[in-house]
Parts: structure tokens; C-alpha cells; sequence
């Protein structure tokens, strides 16, 4: 459960589109890419881990949070076994980062000591950054841009249009996960000091900015199709678009199920909709 399964969205599907679009260029690299969806899947839940030892630490977790059990506040699982299992997950991330940088270019020992850095630093350490409202932005990033380019990179040896594209898209969704999550933990996360984005701009604000995220893929599945050279074919993804409905309409509630509910309907969402765009990349 403290791997949270059901967010694992984030880290599969931008990778799906990276390799789409490898294979649409004809440049795929199985090796490479399979380490991509590792690194990837092992970084999430590694920061899934962290995520949930650094808040019981920090006392973000309390008996009055709504939402899915916490392994260390709950007391089930021993907050160092938490920790450890985190360190585990984010080392195994680096292990088979570094062979793939080694395979493709070295140059991706930073970017990868970043990305791990960035995932215990969201909720650990003495300054998070997830505290200070800039959990969105960072997911945006690592789980979107990063994620989609450096898949193409690594298969293709460069940055396309399309792979900046489709990680905007990716991250987009991946942002509005943490949104919906932020959301639902708004009274719990301000009691606890931890100043979300969601606390910073308060409910409307967070809604809106949810709108806007679930939006914006299908923006670039059409600016895809009409610049991008992908045709009518490009606008299969928004055959998603119906599913995006239902998290919106739930932001409007306070109820904690709601939301949960919801944040899960996004993840099938940004599923739906890579699958998709890899059909279309396909065809």
C-alpha cells in the first residue's frame, strides 16, 4: 500500500510515449528502454516511500487524514523500514540509471542524480520543497519532461518537438494527481504547517489549476495533429477526454472519498490517454 499503486500511472505511461515516439522515428533501443521504464517506475515508487516516512517524520500524517493507510503513521510498518525501503527503491533507480547513461551518454549522471535527489528531497530533509508549494512544478518536470525526453533521448540520442510535446502532457497529468492529492489533504496539510500549493492559493485557485492541467494534453494532442504531422490520426487521444470529466466535477466536493476516488480516475486517464497516442504515433 505505501508503494501506492495506483499512482504508478505517472511513471509507465510517460515512458509508453517516449518509446511511441522512438518508434515512430524508427529509433527504438530495447535495452535502453527497458532500463528507462525501471529507472522510471523505481523513482516513483521510491519517492513513494519517501513520501510517506518524511511526512509521519515532519507530522504531516495525522489520525484525522483522509485517504489511503500510511504505512509509518499507522504504525503497521516501522517508520526505519519505510525509510530504508525508500533508500532502496531510489538506489536501484541510480543503479540502472547509471547503466543506461553509461550505454548512451554520460552526460545522463547528472540529470539522474538530480531526478533521485529531487525524490527525497519533495517531503525529506530539512527544507522540502513539497512544503513550500513546489511539489506540482517539480512532478511536471521529473515526471513528465524528464521522464518523456529522456526516454526519446535515450532511445533516439536526442530532444524532438514531439518528446517536449508528450512530456508536457504527461506531466500534466502527473500534476494533477498531486493537485487532487493536495486537495483532498488541504485542512490536515495547513494544520500541519506544510504549505502546499493547494494551501497557498486555497481551494478555487487549486480547482481551477486542475481544469487547466487536464486540459492541456489534449491541447497538445492537437497541436500535434495540425503542426506535428501526425494528421487526423493525432486526435485519438481525446477519445480520453470524457474520462477527465468525472475529476473535475469531484474537485467541486470536500469529501475525502470523493477526491481519492478522483485522483484515481486521473491516473487511468493519463493511462488512456498514452496508450492512445502511442496507437496514434504507431499508426
Amino acid at each position: 500500500m505505501a508503494a501506492r499503486p495506483a499512482t504508478l500511472a505517472a511513471s509507465v505511461s510517460p515512458v509508453l510515449v517516449g518509446v511511441s515516439i522512438a518508434t515512430r522515428d524508427g529509433m527504438v533501443r530495447p535495452l535502453p528502454a527497458a532500463g528507462a521504464l525501471l529507472v522510471a517506475v523505481a523513482l516513483q515508487v521510491g519517492v513513494n516511500y519517501a513520501n510517506d516516512y518524511s511526512d509521519f517524520v515532519h507530522g504531516a500524517d495525522t489520525p484525522s487524514r483522509v485517504g489511503p493507510l500510511r504505512a509509518a503513521a499507522s504504525g503497521i510498518v516501522a517508520a526505519s523500514h519505510v525509510r530504508n525501503a525508500a533508500i532502496a527503491a531510489l538506489g536501484f533507480a541510480a543503479v540502472v540509471g547509471l547503466a543506461v547513461s553509461v550505454i548512451v551518454d554520460w552526460r545522463l549522471i547528472p540529470l539522474g542524480a538530480l531526478c533521485i535527489i529531487g525524490a527525497w528531497m519533495y517531503t525529506g530533509g530539512p527544507h522540502p520543497y513539497g512544503y513550500v508549494g513546489l511539489g506540482e512544478l517539480a512532478v511536471f518536470v521529473f515526471f513528465g519532461l524528464v521522464a518523456t525526453a529522456g526516454t526519446v533521448y535515450v532511445n533516439e540520442g536526442r530532444l524532438t518537438a514531439l518528446s517536449i510535446g508528450g512530456g508536457v502532457a504527461t506531466g500534466s497529468f502527473a500534476s494533477a494527481v498531486l493537485v487532487l492529492n493536495n486537495l483532498r489533504d488541504i485542512d490536515t496539510d495547513a494544520a500541519a504547517g506544510k504549505r502546499t500549493l493547494a494551501v497557498k492559493t486555497g481551494r478555487p485557485a487549486t480547482r481551477a489549476l486542475l481544469v487547466a492541467l487536464l486540459v492541456a494534453p489534449f491541447v497538445v494532442s492537437a497541436t500535434a495533429a495540425g503542426f506535428g504531422g501526425l494528421g487526423p490520426v493525432g486526435l485519438l487521444p481525446w477519445l480520453a477526454a470524457p474520462l477527465a470529466v468525472m475529476p473535475v466535477v469531484a474537485s467541486q466536493r470536500r469529501e475525502g472519498p470523493a477526491l481519492v476516488a478522483a485522483l484515481k480516475r486521473t491516473a487511468v486517464v493519463e493511462v488512456v490517454y498514452a496508450l492512445l497516442w502511442a496507437l496514434a504515433l504507431v499508426i
